[in-house]
C-alpha cells in the first residue's frame, strides 16, 4: 500500500495548560491532586460544576488533558505537600501515593516567584521573567492555550500611591497578559484590578475573571440573603467570625489583608440585600486548625407586625477541598471561552466569586442559571461579551468592570488611574 493511500497517524489529543500562582500551597497540591485522581478514576468528581450533565456539550477541555505548572516561592516539593495534606486528612489516605507521579511532573514545571527578599529585579524585569516562564512551558508541552490561575496567600491592598510598587498579584496578572494567556483571580489580592493591570487587561483582547472565590460563608449568605429579600424579611444586623488555620490564615492575620477579603463577604449582602447591615466579620488565626475553618454567621431579622428573630449558622469545612473543584472549573470554563474567541471580564463566571468582575446577578440560584446557559452557547462556539447585559443589577462599562468599580477593596486601594502611574511607567516597556 502506498504512503499515500496509507491511513494517517492519529493525531495527539490538544492540551490545556494550567498555570498555578502559589502552586506550591495546600489548594494548588489539591487541585493537582484531585484532577490527577478524578482523570484515573480514582475518585468522582464531587463539587465539580463543570462534571455535571449541563456542561457535558460545552466542549470543554477534559481533565485528563490538563497539564500543571505555576509559581511560587516556596520549595516544599508537591508530594511532599500532598503526605502533610494526607496526615492533616485534607487529602484521602492513599491518594497522593497514586498520583505520585502527577505530583512529580507537576512539581517540575514550578518556577521561582517574586519578588523575594533581596530580590533585585525591576518591576518590569519581574514580568518580563514570569511572562517569559510561562510561554516556556506553553511552549515545550504543545499545549493549545494555558490559562494563569492565581490561588497564592492574600495580600494586602496596595498603597494607592502613585509611584506604589505594584502588588506582587498585579505582577503575575501582567505577566499572564503578557505571555497572551487568560488569568483567574481567585483570591481578594489585587490581581487585574489595579489599575495598571486594568488597562492593560483592556488593551490584551485576552478573557479574564475573578476575584476571590467563593467557598464557604459567602457562599452560604448568596443563599440566604435573597431568601430574606423575598420573603419581604427585614434584616437588622449580620455580623460574622472565622476561624481559620494554616497559610489562609497566618496572611490574613493582617488587618489589611482581612479588610481585601472582608469587602467581597460586604458586597454579597449589599448585593442580595440591597442594604448593608449592622454587623461585619471577624476573622481568627488559630494555627492548631490547619486547613480547616469554621465560619458563624448571627442574622438579627425583624418579621411580621416587627416581631425580632434570629438565625445563626455554623459553617465547618475544609477550605482546600472547597476551593479545589472550582478552580478547576474556572479553569477549563476560561480556557473554553478563550477557545471561542472571548475576551474581557467573564461576567457569568459570578457564580464562583465573592467580587466578579462584569456585570451579573448576585443570588447564586440566579447566577447558576446564567452559568448553565453560558455553557450551553460555549458548546454552540458562542459565550457572552464583556459588553453584553445580563440580567442583573446595572450594567458596569467595560473599563469600569476592569478597575472593579464596585466598592471592593482593590477599587478602594487602587483610586483612580493616576494611583500608581509611576509603577505603569515602569512596566510599560515592551508592553503593546
Amino acid at each position: 500500500m502506498s504512503a499515500s493511500a496509507s491511513p494517517s497517524a492519529p493525531q495527539p489529543r490538544p492540551r490545556t495548560g494550567v498555570w498555578l500562582i502559589g502552586a506550591r500551597g495546600s489548594v494548588a497540591t489539591t487541585v493537582v491532586t484531585g484532577c490527577a485522581a478524578i482523570a484515573a478514576g480514582l475518585h468522582p468528581p464531587t463539587g465539580m460544576v463543570t462534571e455535571t450533565p449541563a456542561f457535558a456539550d460545552s466542549g470543554l477541555p477534559a481533565l485528563s488533558d490538563l497539564v500543571f505548572g505555576g509559581h511560587d516561592t516556596l520549595d516544599c516539593p508537591l508530594p511532599k505537600r500532598a503526605e502533610t495534606l494526607t496526615a492533616g486528612g485534607v487529602l484521602p489516605p492513599g491518594v497522593a501515593t497514586a498520583v505520585a507521579s502527577e505530583l512529580a511532573a507537576a512539581d517540575r514545571e514550578i518556577r521561582p516567584g517574586g519578588p523575594t527578599r533581596g530580590d533585585t529585579r525591576t518591576e518590569a524585569e519581574l514580568i518580563d521573567a514570569f511572562a517569559a516562564d510561562i510561554r516556556d512551558f506553553t511552549r515545550r508541552h504543545g499545549l493549545e492555550r494555558t490559562v494563569v490561575v492565581n490561588v497564592a496567600s492574600t495580600e494586602p491592598a496596595s498603597e494607592g500611591r502613585a509611584g506604589a510598587p505594584l502588588p506582587a498579584s498585579t505582577l503575575y496578572a501582567l505577566a499572564a497578559l503578557r505571555a497572551g494567556c487568560p488569568y483567574v483571580n481567585f483570591t481578594p489580592s489585587e490581581g487585574m484590578h489595579h489599575p495598571v493591570a486594568a488597562r492593560e487587561a483592556e488593551r490584551s483582547g485576552l478573557p479574564y475573571a475573578g476575584r476571590d472565590g467563593k467557598t464557604g460563608q459567602t457562599l452560604l449568605r448568596a443563599v440566604l440573603g435573597p431568601m430574606f429579600a423575598q420573603r419581604a424579611l427585614t434584616v437588622r444586623a449580620w455580623s460574622g467570625t472565622n476561624l481559620l488555620g494554616g497559610g489562609d490564615g497566618a496572611a490574613l492575620a493582617d488587618p489589611a489583608a482581612a479588610a481585601a477579603k472582608n469587602a467581597g463577604k460586604e458586597r454579597v449582602l449589599a448585593d442580595t440585600l440591597g442594604t448593608v447591615p449592622e454587623g461585619e466579620v471577624h476573622i481568627d488565626d488559630v494555627p492548631a486548625l490547619g486547613d480547616w475553618k469554621t465560619a458563624w454567621d448571627h442574622i438579627a431579622f425583624d418579621g411580621f407586625l416587627g416581631t425580632r428573630m434570629v438565625l445563626q449558622t455554623i459553617w465547618q469545612g475544609c477550605d482546600s477541598a472547597l476551593a479545589a473543584p472550582l478552580v478547576l472549573d474556572l479553569a477549563r470554563l476560561t480556557a473554553r471561552a478563550h477557545e471561542t474567541g472571548l475576551s474581557g471580564p467573564l461576567a457569568p463566571l459570578g457564580f464562583y466569586f465573592k467580587d466578579p468582575q462584569g456585570d451579573g446577578p448576585a443570588s447564586l440560584g440566579e447566577q447558576y442559571a446564567v452559568l448553565t446557559g453560558w455553557g450551553e452557547r460555549l458548546g454552540a462556539g458562542e459565550g457572552v461579551s464583556s459588553g453584553e447585559r445580563l440580567p442583573s443589577r446595572e450594567r458596569l462599562s467595560s473599563a469600569d468592570a476592569g478597575r472593579s468599580g464596585s466598592g471592593s477593596a482593590g477599587s478602594d486601594s487602587a483610586g483612580s488611574d493616576s494611583a500608581g502611574s509611576e509603577s505603569a511607567d515602569s512596566v510599560a516597556e515592551g508592553r503593546s
